[in-house]
């Protein structure tokens, strides 16, 4: 016994549909996964150059827009305060 054509059909077009969509997923994980790697590189490199920075001027807050900055005081306790 078999079911009819159109309805074979209509399951074989699901399940196409279904492994398609998978695929898609896995290929944006893929990529996602890419992009937090680069992320963590782009933060890496912002605290590394913070560093080279600090030691340039010393504890500062810079406007990235123009290039301005404030000296970052430290309290009584030794806290930093902006």
């Amino acid at each position: 016994m078999k079911i009819k054509e159109e309805e074979l059909k209509t399951i074989q077009d699901q399940q196409t549909k279904l492994n398609e969509l998978l695929h898609n997923i896995g290929v944006l994980e893929s990529q996602k996964h890419g992009l937090l790697h680069e992320i963590a590189a782009a933060n890496k490199d912002i605290e590394e150059y913070k560093t080279v920075l600090e030691k340039e001027y010393g504890a500062i807050n810079i406007n990235v827009e123009d290039g301005t900055y404030t000296e970052i005081k430290e309290d009584v306790e030794g806290n930093k305060e902006d």
